[in-house]
């Protein structure tokens, strides 16, 4: 008898149903863990509406920054006029945005975060 015997097997738990079972239970884990997280989602608006403000205030000074040095980098170079004050228009929105998120408007400041790029993306047009 060159295998393993039965009892060695035994110990090492490599049967088909042992492979199974421990996928089952994974899946339970991941299952509870899930709920877990829905509920304290449920429980916790007050953090959830703390989260959208600070991502609205956040990305809106992000993107005014980067469009008033785009705008600036574009008024020293060779670009038309349009280029530059179309930059600066869409991070004039894009602060404005960042304000009107941070005081908890965080559903207009996405609308004026997508105007504000589509501004900024018009005067890239005209480069």
């Amino acid at each position: 008898m060159n295998g393993p015997s039965d009892s060695e097997t035994a110990e090492t738990g490599d049967e088909p149903g042992d492979i199974s079972q421990q996928a089952q239970q994974a899946q339970q884990a991941q299952q509870a863990q899930q709920a877990q997280q829905a509920q304290q989602a449920q429980q916790d608006p007050v953090a959830a509406a703390r989260r959208a403000r600070w991502t609205a205030a956040g990305t809106g000074g992000l993107l005014a920054l980067a469009g008033a040095a785009a705008a600036l980098l574009r008024l020293t170079g060779s670009a038309p006029v349009l280029v530059p004050a179309a930059y600066a228009l869409g991070s004039a929105v894009c602060a404005t945005a960042a304000l009107i998120g941070s005081r908890g408007r965080t559903r207009r400041a996405l609308w004026l975060l997508i105007a504000g790029v589509t501004v900024m993306a018009f005067g890239d047009q005209f480069d």
